[in-house]
């Protein structure tokens, strides 16, 4: 998934553990692209590496805007976000416990 994400140029990939602060995912992958064509190639581009490798993912929400695009699956949760929504939600501050496991910037 990280691979999809960078080779959709995206930016500002984060991989945080939650596991240890929430029940919803053991990872949060946050990412953002530069505008809501790109946040959609981004999630394309993961959607696709996931089902190469055999998974499925349980839901995509945010697609048809583009602004904040969340893929569920199950124990990895992606965030690919436009830098507004980034900025206005800043999930690495609300689960500012989780650990962070990687940063690509």
């Amino acid at each position: 998934m990280i691979e999809a994400a960078g080779d959709k140029k995206a930016l500002d990939i984060l991989v945080m553990n939650v596991s240890e602060v929430t029940s919803i995912a053991d990872l949060f992958v946050i990412c953002s692209g530069r505008s809501e064509r790109q946040v959609q190639s981004i999630a394309d581009g993961i959607v696709e590496k996931v089902k190469e490798l055999g998974r499925q993912p349980i839901g995509v929400e945010g697609y048809a805007s583009g602004r904040w695009v969340l893929i569920d699956m199950g124990d990895i949760v992606v965030h690919a976000f436009v830098p507004e929504e980034r900025a206005l939600y800043r999930l690495e501050r609300l689960w500012g416990d989780a650990p962070v496991v990687l940063r690509i910037e």
